[in-house]
């Protein structure tokens, strides 16, 4: 059984930087979807970025510009780049994956945002961001 590591969290001033890593043992999977996610005190969780196997990627508007989503070139280490944050970026990041073994043709033809998606996740952990 795989898992999923994240580190790379902490506080920081508005404006400021973090970067978000997400390390992922125990997986051979060579098409696939993986996103970080976040979820807000009193919010619900709401996808933040996600990339394809092929290397494809998607946004939520409100950080579009701003943060980036990455694999390592060896792709079993996810980041998440954060630039430009904003006290609403607080949050606890999580990183998901849609990892299957069986799969429907056009399964993975798009990754998409919607959480219950993705079957495993990590712990996360916390950005906080002050004004």
């Amino acid at each position: 059984q795989g898992e999923l590591v994240e580190s790379g969290g902490g506080s920081v001033q508005s404006g400021g930087s973090l970067r978000l890593s997400c390390a992922a043992t125990g997986y051979t999977y060579s098409t696939y979807c993986m996103g970080w996610f976040r979820q807000a005190p009193g919010k619900e969780r709401e996808m933040v970025a996600t990339i394809h196997s092929d290397g494809s990627t998607t946004y939520t508007d409100s950080v579009k510009g701003r943060f980036t989503i990455s694999q390592g070139s060896a792709r079993n280490t996810l980041y998440l780049q954060m630039n430009s944050l904003k006290p609403e970026d607080t949050a606890m990041y999580s990183c998901a994956a849609d990892f299957r073994k069986y799969y429907s043709s056009g399964y993975y033809y798009s990754c998409g945002g919607n959480p219950g998606r993705y079957n495993y996740w990590g712990l996360g952990t916390q950005v906080t961001v002050s004004s």
